[in-house]
């Protein structure tokens, strides 16, 4: 099987299955590769936090054409995956000069799976874009021939937690990277000093518990499929939920808008964890570290999000974590490449990312007490 991530997190997913389960697991560029049977795909598209989807391959052949391609899918018995009456897609990645139009390429894979149906029921299937039952992954390297199909249907950074964002959000499943790199294991007490609509903390929160990734998630695309075993899905749900745990500290958000903070306190409510995360409207560079250990992680505003220069804002942040915040390790990510030189701090560790199709920084200061003790 396959379970794709964003660039930069492979090395923390591969973690995650091997501690999850997962047979001879191997990463590859923004995937990685594992062995396992369905139960364990049913407990990974529960369970993994830096996962965006699991294909789970079907059929692998060669075809040096589309007539090739056409008459190698329809041999494949797709009746055994789904019924005549359930919609599906083609999401596929081309690249080989032998198929140089792609979606010629998806039309006659569509078109082998639906004339496969007619010739055997005589009814097809439809084809659905927005919401299918069934998503067929193609992937052409050269003239290798790759059919999986999607596990999880909507992406696994929708949790079905959050109701509201705001400007440049953070998605779910890079927020819960972003914590997993900066050491977060829910010991000791976590700050995001602008939380924005509360993502990180409600990662934070479900990683410090153990709480499975997929707890309020309504529904997977592998429920829709033939052989389908729901008892074991459900028993696989409850020993999950069986193995969270207390957690002591505290996991805090600040934000200067108070809009801000009831997109996060909607947010909070929904993932029902009110009881472990505060948010309160404060502005950072006006606070004092409270909290001893403290880990530090936030997604500083920027480009429309801006009210004050760029240069400014940053040494504000620069300026606040060395005057006010001894002792801590605290870590930002940021789409303004030049930032890290703003604070007027040394980073210690600069990772590079990408959130969606912007290339990002993610940079780590350790922030020591200056002042002698006698």
């Amino acid at each position: 099987m396959q379970a794709k991530t964003f660039y930069g997190f492979e090395k923390i997913l591969a973690k995650e299955i091997s501690e999850l389960g997962g047979a001879n697991v191997k990463i590859k560029n923004r995937l990685v590769e594992f062995e396992g049977d369905n139960g364990f795909m049913y407990k990974a598209n529960y369970s993994l936090r830096t996962a965006v989807r699991i294909l789970k391959p079907i059929h692998k052949f060669r075809a040096k054409n589309e007539d090739e391609l056409y008459e190698e899918v329809k041999k494949y018995e797709w009746e055994d995956i789904f019924h005549e009456n359930q919609s599906f897609r083609i999401d596929f990645t081309v690249n080989s000069p032998n198929f140089k139009h792609s979606q010629f390429a998806a039309l006659k894979v569509k078109d082998a799976i639906v004339d496969r149906f007619r010739d055997l029921t005589n009814k097809r299937p439809n084809v659905e874009r927005d919401n299918p039952d069934v998503i067929v992954n193609l992937h052409i390297s050269h003239t290798t021939v790759t059919l999986s199909l999607d596990s999880s249907g909507e992406p696994l950074f929708k949790r079905g937690y959050r109701k509201e964002t705001g400007l440049a959000p953070i998605n779910e499943v890079m927020a819960a990277g972003l914590l997993s790199m900066a050491g977060w294991d829910g010991k000791g007490n976590f700050l995001d000093p602008m939380c924005g609509s509360g993502t990180l903390l409600i990662e934070a929160a479900m990683m410090a518990m153990n709480i499975p990734a997929q707890l309020h998630r309504k529904h997977f695309s592998f429920e829709n499929w033939r052989d389908f075993d729901r008892d074991l899905f459900e028993k696989i749900k409850e020993t999950r939920l069986n193995r969270i745990k207390e957690f002591h500290g505290e996991i805090i958000g600040y934000d200067i808008n108070m809009l801000m903070i009831k997109v996060a306190q909607m947010n909070i409510k929904s993932a029902d964890l009110e009881e472990f995360i505060k948010v309160k409207q404060v502005n950072f560079f006006q606070t004092k570290k409270e909290h001893f250990p403290l880990l530090i992680i936030f997604n500083p505003p920027y480009g429309e999000r801006m009210e004050i220069k760029t240069e400014d804002f940053y040494r504000k942040i620069g300026d606040t974590l060395k005057n006010n915040y001894p002792n801590t390790f605290a870590w930002f990510i940021t789409s303004d490449l030049e930032s890290a030189r703003d604070t007027g701090l040394w980073y210690s560790e600069k990772i590079k990312l990408f959130n969606g199709k912007i290339e990002t920084e993610f940079v780590k200061y350790e922030i020591y007490d200056t002042q002698e003790k006698d």
